[in-house]
């Protein structure tokens, strides 16, 4: 136990940093340290994967509904070396779970310094994530991204072995939960007790696990090579139906109207590919076609508009060296290179 002048602290002149994901266990865990006395802050990290102004509205929504400050960092970058060489491997996907945690936890630890926080709060539940959430990577996690003792996870934390705030006398081991697997229904009666409403129901996991993205990723670490797959890639990666023409020519055609307003948003440097006279996607594509590739392309995203038995389509392709229109012939829905094509 630390001495008595460090274990009699006030606790609201303990600064905590509550790391703040936007579901229950981060926000539950970050309540509980308000209700226990602690100046919390919350800190939600922006990452690859993370939504856009709308999410983040929601999160300050959400923070001020319990009554806590939020700091948001933007760390989408230093993400993306993270998904590109991750230290302790890839999971069932693409997914590096264990090296994503450490890296929240790195910039929680950061923010620490900055905002002269004493510890980080976490809502990690042990043995609810097979991949992260184990014994051995909560102590991998805490220790790597320079926390150590300074973290305290009170979901769980009787389960664990004591950190800095424990053993200094600020929290007491009576305070603080022994959660532990899969199941919500201790987090959902807490979240009555606490007040806390609104909170959302569990997702279908990191998108890194979704076979077809995954597929996406792979795809172009091969054929572009890592450090050449950017934020956008990583944006376009959701969207419409993926097209590998060549090692070099990949073709993207969007699947509805929205998709097709997003990748026109995301073109960039590509060539972009529209229909004229008749309803259909938007197409880009990518790397550096051959006359005959890009006709290719122009034929595959024909095949995707309502041409009603047309032999023939007129479609316009724009890049940064021309803007013409090329009359295409739609690949027929049976052509067996399109199955030979698809990414994901």
């Amino acid at each position: 136990m630390g001495n008595s002048m460090e274990s009699q602290r006030d606790r609201s002149s303990i600064r905590v940093i509550a790391t703040y994901s936007g579901g229950l266990d981060s926000i539950l865990a970050a309540v509980l340290m308000k209700r226990l006395g602690f100046d919390v802050l919350l800190l939600h990290v922006q990452h690859l994967f993370s939504t856009g102004e709308v999410g983040r509205n929601r999160l300050r929504d959400a923070a001020k509904r319990a009554g806590l400050s939020v700091r948001i960092v933007d760390a989408s970058e230093e993400h993306l070396e993270t998904i590109r060489r991750p230290q302790h491997g890839y999971g069932q996907g693409m997914n590096p779970c264990i090296d994503c945690r450490i890296f929240m936890l790195k910039i929680a630890n950061r923010v620490r310094e900055e905002e002269e926080a004493e510890f980080v709060v976490s809502g990690e539940v042990l043995g609810q994530r097979p991949k992260s959430q184990h014994l051995k990577a909560l102590a991998i996690a805490a220790e790597e991204s320079g926390l150590g003792d300074r973290l305290l996870r009170p979901l769980c934390a009787n389960l664990l072995p004591d950190t800095r705030p424990v053993v200094e006398g600020w929290i007491r081991k009576d305070e603080l939960f022994a959660i532990h697997g899969r199941s919500r229904s201790t987090q959902m009666a807490l979240a009555e007790e606490f007040g806390v409403t609104d909170y959302p129901q569990p997702a279908g996991g990191c998108v890194l696990i979704e076979k077809s993205y995954a597929g996406r990723v792979r795809d172009a670490f091969r054929h572009l090579g890592k450090d050449e797959v950017g934020l956008t890639q990583f944006q376009l990666f959701r969207l419409g139906r993926h097209y590998r023409l060549s090692d070099s020519v990949k073709v993207i055609v969007g699947r509805n109207q929205s998709e097709n307003e997003r990748l026109t948003e995301l073109a960039g440097g590509r060539i972009r590919i529209d229909p004229l006279n008749v309803m259909g996607p938007t197409t880009l594509v990518e790397g550096c076609p051959t006359e005959d590739e890009l006709l290719l392309g122009a034929a595959l995203a024909a095949r995707y508009c309502d041409h009603e038995g047309r032999t023939e389509l007129q479609m316009r392709v724009v890049s940064h060296e021309s803007d013409r229109t090329v009359a295409v012939a739609p690949l027929s829905p049976d052509d067996p290179r399109l199955a030979a094509w698809r990414i994901g």
